[in-house]
C-alpha cells in the first residue's frame, strides 16, 4: 500500500492529478485509519493503464471504460474485446494523421524548393 504522496512520485505526476482520476470514478482506494488514502497494487495497475492510455491518446472516457470493465468481468475478457476495438480505431485515427502529415510534408518539401530556386535567382545564380 502506498500513500498519494508514494504514488504521485511513482508515476511523476502531482497528487491533485491522482484526486482528479479518483473523483471521475478510475481509481478508489482504501482509506487508513486516519483517512489517509492508501493505493494498493490494484490501483496502481490501473493507474499504469490510464498513464498508458494517454499516451496513446484515448480519451479519459474510453480509458474509464476499459479500466472498469476488469472491475465487472475479472475474466478480462470484456476488457481485452473493448480495447481491442478502441485500439484498432485509435491505429485508424494515428494512419489518417501521418497521411496527413506526409502529404504535408510534400507540399512543405515542394514550397521550400520553389523558394529556393526564386532566392537562388535573386541572387543571379
Amino acid at each position: 500500500m502506498r500513500t498519494i504522496r508514494e504514488t504521485a512520485e511513482l508515476f511523476g505526476v502531482s497528487t491533485r492529478t491522482i484526486r482528479y482520476y479518483e473523483e471521475i470514478g478510475l481509481l478508489a482506494p482504501d482509506r487508513s485509519v486516519h483517512k489517509q488514502r492508501m493505493y494498493s497494487n490494484a490501483e496502481l495497475a490501473k493507474l499504469k493503464l490510464i498513464f498508458r492510455g494517454k499516451r496513446y491518446g484515448f480519451s479519459l472516457d474510453e480509458i474509464k471504460e476499459m479500466v472498469l470493465l476488469f472491475d465487472k468481468d475479472r475474466s478480462g475478457r470484456k476488457q481485452l474485446e473493448r480495447t481491442v476495438e478502441y485500439g484498432k480505431r485509435r491505429i485508424g485515427e494515428i494512419d489518417e494523421k501521418i497521411r496527413e502529415l506526409q502529404e504535408m510534408k510534400g507540399e512543405m518539401e515542394e514550397l521550400l524548393g520553389e523558394f529556393t530556386d526564386r532566392l537562388n535567382i535573386s541572387k543571379g545564380e
